[in-house]
């Protein structure tokens, strides 16, 4: 690898001027710049990352730490790469993926060599490794996500608790008593930050709505058909009419098929609601109310606070946490109950009277 010494030697000028022609800290006369950049281009010089950063400019780097596992579901997560990808090039930004299935590794080896001017962390865990990483490094961190333990940090995120709570609410106000969820892979409730989070606000709004809620999973590690298949029939069998599904594409498409199959139509006998998609629901076989996950509403927040975070604006440590919207498709429906029997008035004995 060439170093900045041999570079100075090939120009015939000292290792300060190179440094200076390179991070445009100082005039330097045209003549010298020209030989300085002709042995860069001679040699094949590049410039370390964490030097250009001691001399005052910037990587225009943000690395993107998402480590990939086998459990990862790929469509959500790419989606999120994706977005923030885009969101960093509008400002001048390229992304470093970080893929890494030991995220605090490559989180430490780019903070340690000054590679990138930013991090952005997703696939939040509960109990996140990278959370003291974050706190112990100088480098801007800003989480997509919010570990448990979130004192002192930068989080951006759809706020999941209000999403499901709006979910809930949407079919108590139909008159629905009993409700069911159909959740994520039990994997996710222990590695990701977001389902414990649906289930709890699920729960805890039924409480608060005096309705009946039970909950399923997807499977045991990824989305499962039978698995899938075995919630649908155990929540109607606790007597739920309507759903909230809090799942992968695919499991949405395999609920849908299941209700079909057994005769039940959407929305005349169940009424569905999905939470947190980040795909279309309603380009599902059967459209779907969505109160939706945008990867691009969060990524544009995080992207927008690490770039604020390089300057004299630098962001308060906290949650920046998205309001949700619902997205209507006509898959709720009322539900008309019966009223109460209430007392017997005079009428009521003068037709009874009359019957006999």
């Amino acid at each position: 690898m060439v170093k900045i010494n041999e570079v100075a030697a090939a120009a015939g000028v000292s290792i300060s001027t190179v440094s200076y022609a390179l991070s445009g800290k100082r005039p330097i006369s045209p003549a010298t710049r020209r030989r300085i950049e002709e042995a860069v281009r001679t040699l094949g010089y590049s410039p370390n990352a964490g030097a250009r950063m001691l001399a005052g400019s910037r990587t225009q780097i943000f690395a993107l730490t998402e480590p990939l596992r086998r459990d990862t579901h790929a469509p959500t997560h790419m989606a999120f790469v994706l977005a923030t990808a885009v969101a960093a090039r509008r400002s001048d930004y390229d992304i470093l993926l970080l893929t890494d299935e030991d995220a605090k590794a490559g989180m430490s080896r780019v903070a340690a060599n000054g590679l990138v001017d930013a991090i952005l962390v997703l696939d939040v865990a509960p109990d996140d490794e990278r959370v003291v990483l974050a706190r112990a490094i100088s480098t801007p961190t800003i989480f997509i996500g919010v570990p448990d333990d979130s004192d002192g940090l930068v989080c951006v995120d759809l706020d999941f608790a209000a999403a499901a709570a709006l979910a809930v609410d949407r079919l108590a106000d139909a008159g629905h008593t009993s409700l069911g969820l159909v959740g994520q892979p039990d994997v996710s409730y222990a590695k990701s930050n977001f389902p414990p989070r649906v289930r709890s606000a699920f729960e805890a709004t039924a409480e608060r709505r005096g309705l009946q809620a039970a909950f399923g999973t997807t499977g045991t590690k990824r989305t499962s058909r039978t698995a899938t298949r075995r919630t649908v029939s155990q929540l109607l069998d606790a007597g739920a009419t309507a759903f909230v599904l809090h799942c992968t594409e695919e499991a949405h498409a395999v609920v849908l098929a299941e209700l079909a199959e057994r005769g039940l139509n959407v929305p005349g006998d169940v009424s569905v609601v999905s939470v947190g998609a980040s795909f279309d629901t309603g380009a599902l076989a059967t459209p779907v109310d969505s109160i939706p996950l945008v990867p691009e509403a969060s990524c544009d927040l995080a992207v927008s606070l690490a770039i604020r975070s390089l300057g004299d604006d630098r962001p308060e440590p906290g949650l920046r946490l998205i309001p949700p919207t619902y997205e209507s498709h006509g898959s709720v429906a009322s539900v008309h109950r019966a009223p109460e029997p209430g007392p017997a008035t005079d009428s009521d004995i003068h037709r009874e009277e009359a019957v006999h």
